[in-house]
């Protein structure tokens, strides 16, 4: 690999989000996934670039498929894996997550891998804890592991980013996928565009050079790619839209809006889908479909974090 760039991930010792993350520092991470992803085809997986460290997943939300990702990505690399059920420790007896983590890291924790409801949780972590802190997810603030996987995605299938425009459709108001998104997208050269009704749209979006859509169909013509993002069932208790059934009239992608849409568009999902609502069977398994992809882009993805944060670099050869 030729890649180099003023500053490396690793001088962060962090990945918290990519609202403060370089484009240079993006393009590490994407091209570090390159040769990971070769290790995840290979038939004997496991190197020993982290062998002697220890990773910890501390999840105060559940969420299996990046939790495993994460995991897997630890254990491919070498690293000892360690996954802490919240509801089964003392943080039910009272202690504070910040206080968890310190016992977490007094034990010999290297990283730790942190999803909370609370925006800013893993920025308060990262502020009181010695050992590299990883965001899987902070309220409704950054996913940036999501929207780092999403984005290799895109470049694997497409070659670049630069010019893209990507629809993120759904409810932008509370998703931290999206401004993961948002974020990584606009500082690679993409045009962002957020799709979805008004109550699900947060104020302000325009001042990061984001597009507003309310129209699906519309948006469905003038885009390169679509991500439809997971209808989170609770909100509908909230009176946010009318219906299940409503919100998957205007704004779920099914066969038939595939159908009048261009043929080379990109379908992205982040994971878990909701069938029948934010998509159907027929539209997440069309051949222009990469979720498959991404999911096991986010095994080299993270892969490629862990690497960088133990201080390795872009061009670096690890592969043997």
């Amino acid at each position: 690999m030729s890649f180099t760039q003023t500053r490396t991930l690793g001088a962060r010792r962090h990945l918290l989000g990519l609202e403060d993350l370089s484009a240079a520092e993006i393009n590490e991470v994407l091209e570090t996934a390159i040769p990971c992803k070769e290790i995840i085809q290979r038939e004997i997986k496991k190197l020993p670039t982290l062998r002697g460290r220890t990773v910890v997943t501390l999840f105060f939300e559940p969420s299996t498929r990046t939790r495993i990702s994460f995991e897997l990505a630890a254990k491919w690399l070498g690293a000892d894996t360690v996954n802490v059920t919240v509801s089964t420790s003392s943080v039910q007896k009272g202690e504070n997550f910040v206080d968890t983590a310190r016992t977490i890291e007094a034990l010999g924790a290297d990283f730790i891998i942190l999803r909370h409801s609370m925006a800013g949780a893993a920025h308060l972590l990262a502020e009181n804890v010695k050992c590299r802190v990883i965001n899987a997810g902070d309220g409704a603030r950054e996913h940036p592991t999501q929207a780092l996987l999403d984005i290799f995605t895109l470049k694997e299938k497409l070659g670049r980013i630069q010019g893209l425009k990507v629809a993120i459709v759904g409810d932008i108001l509370h998703s931290r996928v999206a401004m993961s998104n948002i974020y990584g997208l606009t500082k690679l050269g993409a045009k962002v565009m957020v799709v979805g009704p008004p109550t699900l749209i947060p104020k302000g979006l325009t001042e990061l050079g984001v597009e507003v859509e309310h129209n699906l169909d519309r948006a469905l013509n003038e885009v390169d790619v679509v991500n439809m993002l997971r209808i989170q069932l609770e909100r509908q208790q909230k009176g946010l839209f009318p219906s299940l059934r409503e919100y998957a009239r205007l704004y779920g992608l099914n066969a038939e809006r595939l159908n009048k849409a261009r043929k080379d568009l990109i379908v992205m999902h982040p994971g878990p889908t909701n069938l029948g609502v934010e998509i159907t069977e027929e539209a997440a398994t069309d051949s222009r479909s990469v979720i498959t992809a991404q999911v096991t882009n986010g095994v080299a993805v993270r892969m490629a974090i862990f690497y960088l944060l133990n201080g390795g670099r872009a061009n670096d050869e690890f592969l043997s």
